[in-house]
């Protein structure tokens, strides 16, 4: 069949290679891609959020399956829009992805359906907020309602800094409509891990755990990014926490959408904590997370088509997921120094065919693109280094070791990917 992948970063560029790897798939175009993307699918210049363009393109070529990879265009209703156009597509549909687009409305959801989280509070005026702010207890913590790229979320450990993320969300509008409201949310602590599951709109298959790593420096330092780096899965996802969050937030969660006539469809991320009193939900995504798709598609055994097929077709209870148990996968991301405020890019890439024939080494392109018969840097996050090995620690050595065959100008890293691992 052929299929089309929307989207352009690191998390597309796994999902590409799953697709691949299918015998199902026999033509694959990915609109708009990157350089990487471009080695396994046709790439077209077409914008994620140009739904008209490509439900045009789709039609004119036989496309019979679209996976959408990206936020901004589930939550602006893709999915609504191809299956109108009768094609069939892997994904939320816009009243199913609110879950991510509106956290007040996730929040809401938690509450109402008992599912554990943290207390907060919504606003949509400053002046109240700031109010509540003067009452609270910190740390606490500030998040803009909507799509902010990873990055609404704000740690304030007083007053002083609260009042001023209350400014740079909802009146300097720091990350635009997303601060027209804002949640003001209790500080937890413990391990944070992020679980990606299939959804059907009844069944949800749960993948493999990871642990990802938000702040840009060493040490958890610095402003919060999109990912610079994980591990799957994590030792702190015990049994004990599988059954826990199986009885009272996966299941819970599918069926809450459902009763609110927002069947989902698609891939539920969940991003957790494990605090002391048990695990709570920080937030939802509706679509594969990035990097952790870098980390945990690469060791599933299932035909990804198949599961993809079963979702849509409401079918998922036919499915079980199955990944390699003994493996271990570690992600560290390549980035553009000065990434997520402001940076350069441009930068011829070399050292990419080392990666060439090597069992067990993947290269995720996420910022870069062509330029004058070269891959360039073009992006904050340019490249997942992702190793599979026999337990973390290998794999985090081997990934850290294949970080090195790359090299362009303004290389950024993080060099403690996987530190907890040495905690365990």
């Amino acid at each position: 069949m052929n299929i089309l992948v929307v989207g352009s970063g690191g998390r597309e560029h796994a999902i590409v290679t799953q697709i691949a790897r299918s015998p199902k798939a026999d033509k694959i175009y990915c609109a708009p891609g990157n350089a990487g993307i471009a080695q396994l699918a046709e790439c077209v210049p077409i914008g994620a959020m140009e739904f008209d363009a490509l439900v045009t393109f789709a039609k004119e070529h036989d496309v019979q399956l679209t996976v959408v990879g990206m936020d901004d265009p589930l939550v602006g209703g893709i999915v609504d829009v191809f299956e109108a156009a009768g094609l069939r597509v892997f994904g939320p549909n816009k009243a199913a992805a609110i879950l991510e687009g509106s956290k007040a409305f996730s929040k809401d959801l938690m509450k109402k359906y008992n599912i554990p989280t943290a207390a907060y509070e919504n606003f949509t005026d400053p002046g109240e907020a700031i109010a509540y702010l003067k009452t609270a207890r910190f740390p606490i913590v500030l998040k803009a309602d909507g799509l902010a790229l990873g990055k609404g979320v704000l740690i304030c450990n007083n007053l002083q800094e609260a009042v001023a993320g209350v400014k740079t969300i909802m009146q300097d509008k720091k990350f635009g409509s997303a601060g027209n409201m804002m949640v003001v949310e209790e500080f937890l602590t413990g391990r944070e891990v992020s679980v990606l599951s299939f959804v059907d709109g009844k069944t949800i298959r749960i993948m493999d755990s990871a642990q990802d790593h938000k702040r840009a420096y060493d040490g958890d330092e610095g402003p919060n990014t999109g990912g610079m780096g994980n591990f799957s899965p994590s030792p702190f996802y015990t049994e004990e926490v599988d059954e826990f969050c199986r009885k009272y937030i996966y299941q819970a969660t599918v069926d809450a959408m459902a009763a609110e006539h927002r069947p989902f469809k698609g891939v539920i991320f969940f991003g957790l904590m494990l605090t002391e009193d048990g695990p709570r939900v920080l937030e939802y995504n509706a679509r594969f997370g990035d990097p952790e798709a870098q980390v945990v598609l690469p060791r599933l055994k299932n035909d990804i088509i198949d599961v993809f097929e079963a979702c849509i077709d409401g079918r998922l209870d036919e499915i079980e997921l199955e990944f390699e148990s003994d493996k271990a996968a570690v992600c560290v991301v390549l980035a553009s120094d000065g990434y997520p405020v402001s940076y350069e890019k441009g930068f011829p890439i070399s050292g990419l065919e080392a990666f060439d024939g090597k069992d067990d080494y993947y290269c995720f392109h996420a910022g870069t693109a062509f330029k004058d018969g070269q891959i360039v840097t073009n992006g904050g996050r340019v490249l997942g280094i992702t190793a599979i090995g026999s337990d973390l620690k290998e794999a985090r050595a081997k990934a850290y070791e294949a970080t090195g065959w790359v090299s362009f100008d303004n290389k950024y890293m993080r060099t403690d990917i996987g530190h907890a691992i040495d905690e365990v």
